[in-house]
């Protein structure tokens, strides 16, 4: 399985971007996952093969996650970015479930299994 990323760049606050992530092989979940140099890898988004969705609570209303009908595409659409949102961006993958103790879709890192390389998101 490979997970690419790609559509990093740098932006201005208040602007958009949208992250690709290539991915090969079966996947029950895949997700976004961001990380600063000297901090813990933070779930951004996630979501489950029937297309269930999660988010952390610093994203939610700005950022959407989706997947295209083959699931070969995740993607991450990020809307009113704030400088506080620079990061290397990763996504990843499962061929386990990815949820909570509520049942609804987790944004755990701890639960998905393998990751691609990430692309850097800088607001500035």
């Amino acid at each position: 399985v490979q997970l690419v990323e790609s559509g990093g760049g740098s932006v201005r606050p208040g602007g958009s971007l949208r992250l690709s992530c290539a991915v090969s092989g079966y996947s029950y979940c895949m997700g976004w996952f961001r990380q600063v140099p000297g901090k813990e890898r933070e779930g951004v988004a996630a979501i489950d093969k029937y297309g269930s969705v999660g988010y952390g609570e610093s994203v939610k209303g700005r950022f959407t996650i989706s997947q295209d009908s083959s699931r070969a595409t995740l993607r991450l659409e990020m809307n009113d970015l704030k400088p506080e949102d620079t990061a290397m961006y990763y996504c990843a993958r499962t061929n386990g479930d990815c949820y909570g103790p509520s049942g609804y879709v987790s944004v755990e890192p701890r639960m998905f299994s393998e990751w691609g390389q990430g692309t850097q998101v800088t607001v500035s």
